[in-house]
């Protein structure tokens, strides 16, 4: 086995690797490398192992930290979705894992994979490499079942749909790049002023709409865009939300986040895409407001984790206690 980096690994191969991989996400494609060097601020790189001119293994990691000199003490590498293998092999996660740790030591303050797949049967692999598992939960929902998503649904939750609808809501993909920079807007000003974390640039959001990497789903009223929601899609195989913002306190009977989230449902049902995928509902045990809201769309609990390797701990520290301040400062 070996390891090949960016240039040198082959598109057809990695593409081949995604399509066979029961580990696979859009964050881990070809596409979605591309994507992240596109951005100003951003960076990615990839690493393969490859074995009989076969790629069997893929970890496609993503460089970012915040601007001028908090850019030092934010130092940080994600790895959306979590590494690509072909098979369920602990010698190759074992040796990719491996590379990674010795490379990243002195490059960012932490590494951390986000799990949208079950590595519960490699969780060894990542225990001897000395990464720390975060009990992190998920919603996802199956858009095939035979009842459908709605009949899932609490009665509040339908009520608030049906509520919608009758005041002239809509829910359609975007159809330019200006109503992309109106969904932006809002979802920037909810990041500023409650969830107080780093967002993708604006250019992040321009590229994804024009590299078409998955849908844009807005709600709107009276032709006036109040929410929506960012989905990237795996093949037709599983539509995830990145992001998602509304306008819920101005359009109260509205109810734009619900509208969001229920429009992606209803786009993976019509379109045959499997699942849904909420990324995320916090970390198991903790309040997580957010978690509630996911809950009411009926969808199945899941535990995935995270892995976390802290190469920096004092500086790992400093940035988690200056996240923390930043959000109790909350409007």
């Amino acid at each position: 086995m070996k390891i090949l980096i960016n240039e040198n690994i082959q598109g057809k191969k990695w593409k081949a690797l995604i399509e066979k991989s029961q580990y696979a996400s859009p964050f881990q494609t070809l596409e979605y490398y591309d994507l992240f060097n596109a951005v100003e601020g951003l960076k990615a790189e990839v690493y393969a192992v490859e074995e009989n001119s076969d790629i069997i293994a893929l970890c496609v990691i993503t460089f970012q930290k915040e601007r001028a000199i908090t850019g030092y003490f934010s130092r940080r590498a994600i790895i959306y979705g979590g590494p690509v293998l072909k098979n369920h092999d602990e010698t190759v996660l074992d040796f990719l894992l491996t590379y990674i740790s010795n490379e990243f030591r002195n490059r960012a303050i932490f590494v951390e994979i986000r799990n949208l797949n079950d590595y519960s049967t490699l969780s060894d692999v990542f225990e001897k490499n000395r990464w720390q598992y975060i009990p992190f939960q998920n919603f996802i929902i199956d858009c095939t079942d035979i009842e459908g998503p709605y009949n899932k649904l609490g009665q509040n939750r339908k009520r608030q749909i049906k509520k919608a609808i009758n005041s002239g809501v809509e829910v359609r993909e975007a159809e330019n790049k200006d109503e992309v920079l109106e969904y932006y807007n809002i979802l920037q000003r909810l990041y500023c002023d409650k969830i107080k974390k780093p967002l993708f640039p604006k250019q992040f959001f321009e590229e994804f709409f024009d590299r078409n990497l998955g849908k844009y789903l807005l709600v709107f009223h009276k032709n006036k865009i109040i929410g929506g929601i960012l989905c990237p899609i795996l093949d037709g195989s599983c539509l995830y939300e990145l992001y998602i913002c509304g306008l819920d306190e101005e359009y109260k009977d509205q109810y734009p986040s619900v509208m969001a989230t229920w429009g992606a449902i209803e786009f993976g049902k019509k379109n045959h895409i499997p699942i849904f995928d909420f990324m995320g509902a916090g970390r198991k045990g903790h309040d997580y407001g957010v978690r509630e809201f996911k809950a009411r769309f009926g969808g199945k609990l899941v535990e995935y984790g995270r892995y976390i390797k802290i190469n920096n701990p004092l500086l790992y520290k400093i940035g988690v206690l200056a996240l923390r301040l930043k959000q109790m400062n909350k409007k």
